[in-house]
């Protein structure tokens, strides 16, 4: 069975596509993907009501993702895959590098191919370059290691290893967005205003590093300040919405560290840190439906 993992953005979305640093965790929520021989070449999502051949002239965004990963495979019989996806699509928890992760996993170990996961994460950014043109390559390669890492685009990933397991709550808005427009509207806002978009950057990156040292040392209450932070500079990107704006003030009135948007933005999920699983449980009965408990420690599969 294949496996991806969901991920959240801690710090730094947006400036780590411009090679500023980025903290991401991976998460157990995420996709899983069997692959078999078959009469034909066909990708099953059931929970969507999709059935798609590959195409790499389709409308359809999931018909060329799979196009572009069977182009990896040489000599293979026509293969079926069909996948659980236990992430809401378009909501910044890495919902397409999960599935185009999972779904290479699956196809080689229907091909008895040994890959490491770091492999399979550097095989899966040409799946999310369908989704979103120019991604950072943090979201395949949270979906294949999970732990807990600072990344830099072309650059290794740098593992973190936490004083303390993180308490995190996902809440999703039910808002979707397309995280290629976001990426796309804050590249226009800094060609529209260099040196302000500049200053923004270095600041999420000094957030990031005080980011780093709080997560070392445990300092969950250092940690929250700085989501808040970086959640006002999102903000000022406009890809803060009035229903994440709501959800990060009623999860920080819940008893939460911090809060803040995560992933592109536009729509899509939110996180609050708590202090404990007890703090948790309030936070998410506090965000309703769909929210869910994550604790992240400092994992990372080879």
């Amino acid at each position: 069975m294949g496996f991806g993992r969901g991920k959240v953005i801690l710090l730094g979305e947006h400036a780590v596509v411009h090679g500023y640093p980025a903290i991401a965790v991976g998460i157990e929520r995420g996709a899983r993907a069997e692959a078999k021989a078959a009469a034909r070449d066909r990708l099953l999502v059931p929970a969507w009501d999709i059935d798609v051949a590959p195409d790499a002239q389709s409308d359809e965004p999931l018909a060329r993702a799979f196009a572009a990963a069977l182009c990896l495979y040489e000599d293979r019989p026509p293969l079926e895959v069909r996948l659980c996806v236990e992430l809401p699509a378009g909501a910044g928890l890495g919902c397409s590098a999960a599935v185009g992760v999972a779904v290479l996993d699956a196809i080689d170990e229907a091909l008895g191919i040994e890959r490491s996961r770091l492999a399979l994460a550097e095989r899966a950014l040409p799946w999310e370059q369908v989704f979103h043109g120019n991604p950072s390559g943090i979201d395949n390669s949270m979906s294949a290691l999970g732990g807990v890492v600072i990344y830099r685009k072309g650059e290794a990933l740098q593992k973190l290893r936490p004083r303390k397991p993180l308490q995190l709550v996902v809440g999703y808005s039910g808002e979707s967005a397309s995280t290629k427009e976001m990426v796309a509207s804050v590249a226009r806002q800094l060609e529209a205003e260099p040196a302000r978009m500049r200053r923004d950057f270095e600041a999420v990156e000094i957030l990031v590093r005080n980011a780093r040292l709080a997560i070392e040392a445990g300092d969950t209450k250092a940690l929250g300040q700085l989501l808040d932070l970086n959640h006002s500079i999102l903000s000022g990107w406009m890809l803060c919405t009035t229903k994440l704006d709501a959800m990060c003030r009623a999860a920080r009135q819940a008893g939460a560290l911090g809060a803040k948007l995560t992933g592109g933005g536009g729509g899509g999920c939110m996180f609050a840190l708590a202090a404990d699983p007890k703090g948790a449980e309030r936070i998410a009965e506090a965000l309703g439906d769909g929210a869910f408990f994550a604790e992240v420690s400092a994992e990372v599969e080879t």
